[in-house]
């Protein structure tokens, strides 16, 4: 062993045996578990552990029950109490491991769903810590089923999914950032399983129940034979197993500690004599005038918890009654406005990334905000109008677009096709009646509201297949799009081309007054 620390002694079949244990820069290489009843000596394990290592490495020790304040006097650890908030205890976890300081986290003063998000928290903030800060830590966790149960409990869904989230972390990703996780628990079956699985060293003590003893032997190797010697473990007795311990199954005593827990151990002590009759009296005496028992204040009743789903219902049936009554627009006002919204959404960089639903919504509200109605625009005729913009049809429409037959024609034929192609058909009919270039695949994919060339070519391959676009190549490999319906084609195009982005709408004089929303 490169550095061992002094566990306890060895039990052989003869009573006291060798000492025990425990290779340090191995555990921190690897995890451990440890296991017991109620009274089995973890808590004099885990003291043990950390008064042993004190000198030698930085310590965390998540406290739920206010155990290991002591060491901070004995061993110069400093206590952070949990009632700080999330955030500022993210920032001292990160101070702690920037310069290397054993702390105590203790929750004692917390209820069991702030103690889940109190240790979700300050372990957040271990784990999320500079490179450069990433020092071999011990981070030992009492009582860990609290922090991550197996099945859910009293507290709420959030906390226990940010707490098994950090405990996941912690077993599962903390050995590359120098965090060594040591959990301590009652019972392994109210223990997360992929919590417990990412343990390497094991200690496990005194207990009672056939499924604990039947995932104790199993985590050991045991057969059902060797399980039932945990029942037979003395207080401060545990079966060692791992690379950091021992390679065969080894059962070992706690050594002494030097501290001890607040909480002092269950003891006898003698009763006083029988009460006399000046005590008699004194007890059952009246109660003094005004005197009230203190009691209790009811915890007032749970707020019923709302979906962000039925939030958004909510707020977009609200409609709150205006002071005056807004002035009544008609349809081509109420259009015009419509148009400018949509032309503003559309030239955002964001709105190619997000579906036609987010869209939609983000354009009702915009139009709530400027006292139009845009509920008179259906999605259908939304989605149309959002492929149209999204090819830029508007922004460069040909001179003769408003008079010109083949321009009506290409927009007939573009209503019969799916919504999702028709501002790609409506794109290269107007690059044909323009006698342009056939677009190259980056246009063609910010026409469907993408990034990708593949979907774009994909969706050319459909209409293709569907018989309204004809695609050839010429012998320089440019590509050509002929469109039957309306008995023109495209000039050659590179498909690799990338022709910048069309001005926006309400920027640009040649689509000025063209309106993307149709008259009903």
């Amino acid at each position: 062993m490169a550095f061992g620390i002094e566990m306890g002694l060895g039990l052989d079949g003869q009573g006291i045996g060798q000492p025990a244990r425990l290779d340090l820069e191995e555990l921190l290489a690897t995890r451990l578990l440890v296991q017991g009843n109620s009274g089995s000596g973890k808590s004099h394990l885990l003291r043990r552990l950390l008064e042993q290592s004190a000198g030698h490495v930085q310590q965390v020790v998540i406290d739920p029950e206010g155990d290991f304040v002591t060491l901070a006097e004995a061993h110069g650890h400093l206590v952070v109490d949990g009632s700080h908030g999330e955030g500022d205890l993210q920032a001292i976890a990160a101070r702690v491991r920037a310069h290397r300081v054993s702390v105590v986290l203790d929750l004692e003063s917390l209820d069991m769903e702030a103690q889940m998000r109190a240790a979700a928290a300050f372990l957040g903030g271990l784990f999320e810590a500079e490179r450069a800060h990433w020092y071999p830590c011990l981070v030992v966790v009492d009582e860990a089923q609290i922090f991550a149960p197996a099945a859910a409990g009293d507290v709420s869904d959030e906390a226990r999914k940010i707490a098994l989230g950090a405990m996941t972390n912690l077993m599962c990703r903390g050995r590359k950032r120098g965090l060594a996780g040591i959990i301590a628990t009652q019972r392994l079956a109210k223990l997360a399983k992929n919590v417990a699985a990412e343990a390497t060293n094991f200690l496990m003590g005194r207990t009672f129940l056939d499924i604990d003893m039947a995932r104790a032997a199993d985590l050991l190797g045991l057969d059902r034979r060797g399980a039932e010697r945990f029942r037979d473990l003395a207080r401060g007795e545990f079966v060692a197993l791992g690379p950091a311990l021992s390679r065969r199954p080894l059962a070992l005593r706690i050594g002494p500690v030097t501290t001890s827990s607040r909480a002092a151990s269950p003891t006898l002590i003698p009763l006083p004599q029988a009460a006399d009759a000046d005590l008699r009296a004194q007890i059952l005496a009246p109660a003094e005038a005004g005197f009230a028992y203190p009691t209790r204040a009811s915890r007032a009743p749970a707020t019923p918890r709302v979906s962000p789903a039925d939030l958004m219902r909510e707020l977009a049936a609200h409609r709150p009654e205006p002071a005056t009554a807004p002035p009544v627009l008609d349809e081509a006002e109420n259009r015009a406005g419509c148009d400018a919204i949509l032309r503003g959404l559309v030239a955002e960089p964001e709105a190619g990334r997000q579906s036609v639903a987010v869209v939609y919504q983000d354009f009702l509200v915009r139009c709530r905000m400027r006292g139009l109605d845009g509920e008179r625009v259906g999605l259908q005729a939304f989605r149309r109008s959002l492929s149209v913009a999204r090819a830029g049809i508007d922004a460069a429409a040909p001179a003769a677009t408003d008079g010109d037959a083949r321009w009506t024609q290409a927009q007939d034929a573009a209503a019969g096709m799916p919504e999702e192609v028709q501002g790609l058909f409506l794109l290269l009919a107007r690059a044909a009646l323009a006698g342009e270039p056939c677009p190259g695949d980056a246009a063609l994919a910010r026409a469907i509201g993408s990034r990708s060339p593949g979907r774009a070519r994909r969706l050319l391959g459909y209409m293709e297949s569907r018989n309204a676009i004809v695609c050839r190549v010429d012998f320089s490999k440019n590509r050509i799009v002929a469109l039957p319906a309306l008995g023109c084609e495209t000039a050659p195009g590179d498909p690799k081309a990338d022709v910048a982005e069309a001005a926006p709408p309400e920027q640009s004089e040649a689509g000025a007054g063209w309106g993307l929303f149709a008259a009903e």
